[in-house]
């Protein structure tokens, strides 16, 4: 299956060349769904989904890339799904995120910024019989099992 997932992810990488859009993730589900997940600096819309859509389903149906019967989707990874690329975490800067630490910790706060070794949030913290006050944490990558936006309907 990595050598499907390679040639489409090579046929995305044709369509988005020029495009401020990028790949999230590519994966073939058990139910034989192929899922292409994107992104992009200022959002995917649906026709750039589409366009994606077809130039992928028509190649891979020429090449006879997939020897059974599947269903293509490509859409824009959404809120629910974790933020996974650098350049996620700069396009979300300023809003809020919950970080789910590899020791099962977890850590909400909104985003500052965002290096290549890890983010930095300032969250709330009270202590007990004290002001709550406002911190800057740096998290390392490397401590970190996943990072979701939040959506606040305050």
């Amino acid at each position: 299956m990595s050598v499907v997932i390679n040639r489409v992810t090579a046929l995305v990488e044709e369509k988005l060349d020029g495009t401020d859009l990028f790949i999230v993730d590519i994966k073939m589900l058990p139910n034989n769904k192929l899922m292409i997940l994107l992104d992009g600096d200022t959002g995917v819309g649906i026709d750039q989904c589409a366009a994606v859509s077809r130039h992928v389903g028509f190649h891979l149906e020429e090449e006879n890339a997939i020897d059974h019967a599947y269903t293509l989707e490509v859409s824009s990874a959404g809120l629910d799904y974790p933020l996974k690329h650098q350049r996620q975490f700069v396009k979300n800067i300023g809003r809020t995120v919950i970080v789910k630490l590899n020791d099962g910790a977890k850590r909400e706060g909104k985003l500052l910024s965002s290096t290549e070794n890890g983010i930095t949030i300032e969250e709330t913290v009270k202590e007990k019989g004290k002001k709550a006050q406002l911190i800057e944490s740096e998290l390392s990558f490397n401590q970190i099992a996943e990072v979701k936006v939040t959506v606040s309907f305050k």
